[in-house]
């Protein structure tokens, strides 16, 4: 029994990263505890419940990919989904960190986010996709590894 991957159109992928980006500047700006509370949820549900149920995910679908043609090919969705993971405790950090008094704190962990953000909306670079093949490779699979030794999983 096989299951379907779920795959992303990328330009979705780097519309969100921009206007992740675009929010996080303004956070960055005004120290807005409120707003980055608002992004966390973004980063939450994307990561939790699923690229298809996020609210960038889903302004992009309507507003913008009806007007573009198909994409010329489309992507895994583990990855950005980890990304979205990576960004949600980011985004978490710097919400306890500027609701506490600790600016500091939520300063630098929203400009990490917004640096990660940024990366993707202006050269497609993905740091949390990267993360993820990169402890794909590092962490053996358990069904590939129980496979390889004669147990199917």
């Amino acid at each position: 029994m096989s299951r379907a991957v779920p795959v992303v159109d990328p330009r979705g992928l780097r519309f969100a990263a921009a206007v992740t980006a675009a929010v996080l500047a303004v956070v960055l700006l005004t120290s807005s505890a409120t707003l980055l509370g608002v992004q966390t949820v973004v980063f939450g549900v994307g990561a939790f419940a699923g690229l298809r149920f996020s609210a960038y995910g889903a302004a992009f679908r309507t507003l913008i990919a009806t007007r573009l043609g198909p994409p010329a090919h489309r992507e895994s969705a583990g990855p950005p989904r980890f990304a979205q993971g990576l960004g949600f405790v980011f985004a978490a950090v710097g919400l306890i960190g500027y609701a506490s008094g600790a600016g500091w704190l939520g300063f630098i962990a929203t400009a990490l986010a917004w640096v990660a953000a940024f990366l993707n909306a202006a050269f497609g670079f993905c740091v949390g996709c990267e993360t993820y093949l990169l402890i794909r490779r590092i962490l053996p699979i358990r069904s590939a590894a129980r496979t390889d030794k004669g147990v199917t999983a």
